[in-house]
């Protein structure tokens, strides 16, 4: 593979990028490797170009963006298929702040998304095992040409303001599928919901979002979905993955006067959010920590082996408490442990299904809970 040292992270899609881009060839058995200082994107889209060889492997780095953007990566329909997976300890950041290395400038360099995934992805698009943390709000709302989506114009896929301020570590938009596993997505904020993750399907979807062995952790937003919001239409499942310390709702009243938006405002949402005409899927997953566990407003979802403890982070800005679970069709809800807090707040869950008003789960430091009968409930660590 021929190096391309230097080159900045942004995700420009202009003649030089895609110039650079094709120079770059796959290593021994078609893979693309990407090392620390070198450009992610240009091997994206090199991949996305190949006919055989669609795995791109960055090594052990941080990788920040050079100048402001909508995104540090982007994956399009070009890019359908694009295995791009970490090796080693990969930092994905959304900002980039001090010396700039070319003009000794010092600049706070920021993007709106992290990574975003558009319209035209399917499941066969992965990430995997990078740590993406550092997005900050942003407020980015011009589309420069080429755009970001490249479908943008279509009447259904036109962006709006949630398109730019929802999900600081992942924004996934229009018919868009990928799996995503194995990541740290931990200490993003974004500028309105969806602090870590924000799905936008816009009922586009065929296929859910799958989120495996994923960590959220200490992600914020001033709105709904501190660790991961599904906007309506949207649908995502969730399998063995940990919520802790994710803090939304502190800004609703904020977001009502500039935005005329209000939602779920005497009890605050969840670290998951779930919209009308939305369904998740949520199987030995871990909610403790957060600003509520679940809010789902939506029909069909399904909660299983699942434990919410203690998600009882609140500043008081909300008229109500904090609870675990605010379900509103609780009928997929089966054989999970809620306690810490106010359980059920709309009293929905069956409890001849579930175990309500929980003690505690004993968690040892890595949120695997100690207490005997809970072996196949909840999060595990990857090495386990």
């Amino acid at each position: 593979m021929l190096a391309f040292a230097g080159c900045d992270n942004s995700s420009g899609t202009g003649q030089n990028s895609k110039e650079q881009s094709a120079l770059i060839r796959p290593a021994e058995h078609g893979v693309f490797h990407v090392f620390a200082e070198e450009n992610i994107q240009h091997a994206i889209d090199a991949a996305a170009a190949s006919s055989s060889s669609k795995v791109v492997r960055v090594h052990a780095g941080t990788y920040f963006p050079k100048q402001t953007s909508q995104a540090l990566l982007h994956l399009t329909a070009v890019h359908d298929g694009v295995v791009l997976e970490a090796d080693g300890d990969v930092v994905l950041s959304g900002t980039h702040s001090g010396p700039d290395g070319q003009t000794g400038t010092t600049d706070d360099v920021k993007v709106n998304h992290v990574v975003y995934f558009g319209d035209g992805i399917s499941s066969q698009t992965v990430l995997r095992g990078f740590r993406i943390t550092g997005a900050q709000p942003g407020t980015i709302f011009d589309q420069s040409e080429p755009p970001l989506e490249p479908r943008s114009r279509q009447r259904e896929l036109i962006p709006g303001m949630f398109f730019y301020l929802d999900g600081g570590a992942i924004k996934i938009f229009g018919r868009s599928s990928p799996r995503i596993m194995e990541l740290v997505i931990d200490g993003n904020e974004s500028g309105l919901c969806g602090g870590g993750v924000s799905i936008e399907h816009r009922g586009l979807h065929d296929q859910p979002v799958q989120f495996t062995s994923c960590v959220f952790r200490n992600n914020r937003c001033p709105a709904t979905g501190s660790a991961v919001d599904l906007l309506e239409g949207s649908l995502a499942t969730f399998e063995n993955c940990l919520f802790v310390n994710n803090v939304g709702n502190y800004g609703m009243d904020r977001i009502q006067r500039e935005y005329g938006l209000s939602y779920n405002a005497q009890h605050g949402s969840g670290a998951l959010t779930v919209f009308p005409d939305s369904r998740a899927e949520v199987n030995r997953c871990t909610f403790s920590g957060n600003w509520n566990g679940v809010d789902d407003h939506g029909r069909g979802s399904v909660y299983r082996n699942t434990i919410f403890w203690k998600n009882d982070a609140s500043d008081g800005s909300r008229a109500g408490d904090p609870y675990e679970v605010d379900v509103m069709d609780a009928s997929g809800l089966r054989d999970c442990w809620i306690g810490g807090g106010v359980s059920d707040l709309r009293g929905t869950i069956d409890r001849s299904q579930n175990r309500v008003a929980a003690p505690d789960p004993e968690f040892d430091e890595e949120f695997r809970p100690q207490r005997q009968g809970l072996e196949d409930l909840g999060y595990r660590p990857l090495e386990d």
